[in-house]
């Protein structure tokens, strides 16, 4: 069989927390401090992080909700985001090589999008926070604004339709297998990212897991991460 060229890469979607800005940590460990004081008195950022990772924060609710068998406080939400917050005022920072990254590709005349599970609000002062706001004036898209958040591809394909990118011509960066599977079934070829701090002593068990779920590679930095996604190659 022919090898066939790889669709030409005119987009590049970014899943943002712990691929572009090393904010998993504090974001795992402010949605367990919630669901402790929800009732969830044993859990852990480890957990929320191996049962969670690139889950919309609905359906995190809706989790928590199930297994108390009643609703969570009214104001999860608002007091994780408050908590969140307050932790990346302290240091929040992009994970190394984001910068030279996005200016390569805007060298390269590619459009990039970030299709995050994170509400509006939270995805706009990570941006904000981080300084990487610039690179995403307009081009930002939050679980809140589908119906269906990770792993449902909806996010994804809002991202494409606003680049005005079809999805055979976008490529998608993650770190969750929910999100990987969500660029897949949108029609996008996804790159697996296991370098955030969350990943740390646990990046080969990672990839495997990115790759089962449909991760055409993975790469460990971003400095990798400009050929992974756009440079032409055949495929076998």
């Amino acid at each position: 069989m022919e090898p066939s060229p790889r669709p030409e890469v005119r987009a590049v979607i970014f899943d943002m927390d712990g691929c572009l800005v090393d904010s998993e940590p504090l974001s795992l460990e402010a949605v367990a401090a919630e669901m402790r004081h929800a009732g969830l008195l044993n859990a852990t950022a480890a957990e929320v992080g191996e049962k969670y990772l690139g889950v919309s924060l609905s359906r995190i609710i809706q989790d928590v909700e199930d297994r108390l068998g009643r609703p969570c406080p009214p104001d999860f939400i608002d007091r994780m985001e408050t908590r969140l917050f307050k932790a990346y005022k302290a240091g929040l920072q992009p994970i190394n090589g984001a910068d030279d990254l996005l200016v390569a590709l805007a060298k390269a005349g590619i459009a990039v999008a970030i299709a995050s599970g994170a509400s509006v609000r939270r995805l706009d002062r990570t941006l904000e926070y981080s300084g990487l706001d610039r690179f995403f004036p307009t081009h930002r898209f939050s679980a809140d604004l589908v119906s269906r958040g990770k792993p449902a591809p909806d996010v994804f394909l809002l991202a494409a339709e606003r680049l005005g990118v079809a999805p055979q011509h976008c490529v998608v960066l993650e770190d969750s297998p929910h999100g990987i599977k969500g660029a897949v079934d949108a029609g996008m070829r996804a790159v697996g990212f296991v370098g955030g701090s969350h990943l740390i002593g646990r990046e080969s068990r990672h990839a495997v897991i990115l790759r089962e779920a449909g991760a055409a590679q993975t790469v460990h930095y971003l400095s990798e991460a400009f050929d992974a996604l756009v440079r032409k190659v055949t495929l076998p």
